[in-house]
């Protein structure tokens, strides 16, 4: 039987934070229920089959700052870290959640595979997870801007926050909003 590796990120679209990629190989007779698009699933019950799904399958999360990100891009990002996955996990089959491989040989793509493949899913709720507990230790450092409500993304609350108090050091100042190019510009 093949091995399969499943991989998701979360973080790529918000305006502040890490973006987390993870990859997720099940051990043999895993069977882990109720796994879905990380979007899909409650804080609470993704926080569940996080502790479900580390002890149960060859996991590995790649991390990266948004002082990364703004340096080098999403995209170089993204191969960076599809690349240490591989590196790091065996699989005959390495399958990431959309429609690029980020020029990564060897990755096939599926739209929608974080609801379709338990392997992706499992990645994408370990990407999550991590993504939402990194920003939520943030917003510790930096209550003004309420990370633990948007957890990053560009809505108008953290709008606002920006133009209230400006970029703190985990926003990435290379995602730019027409929002805050007149004000901050």
């Amino acid at each position: 039987m093949k091995t399969l590796c499943g991989i998701d990120e979360a973080g790529r679209g918000p305006i502040a934070g890490d973006l987390v990629v993870a990859g997720c190989v099940f051990l043999p007779d895993t069977n882990i229920a109720g796994l879905n698009d990380s979007k899909k699933i409650s804080e609470k019950k993704r926080e569940k089959l996080y502790q479900e799904i580390k002890p149960n399958t060859l996991n590995y999360i790649v991390v990266i700052s948004p002082q990364n990100v703004d340096e080098f891009g999403i995209s170089i990002c993204m191969t960076k870290a599809l690349l240490e996955i591989k590196e790091h996990l065996n699989a005959d089959i390495y399958l990431f959640d959309g429609n690029t491989t980020f020029g990564v040989d060897g990755l096939d793509t599926m739209v929608k595979a974080d609801g379709k493949v338990a392997e992706v899913s499992a990645a994408s709720i370990l990407a999550k997870v991590t993504h939402d507990r990194n920003i939520i230790r943030d917003a510790k450092l930096y209550p003004e801007y309420g990370f633990e409500k948007h957890k990053g993304y560009g809505t108008k609350l953290h709008v606002a926050m920006i133009k209230e108090f400006g970029y703190c050091p985990i926003h990435r100042r290379s995602f730019k909003l027409k929002a805050l190019q007149e004000t901050l510009f």
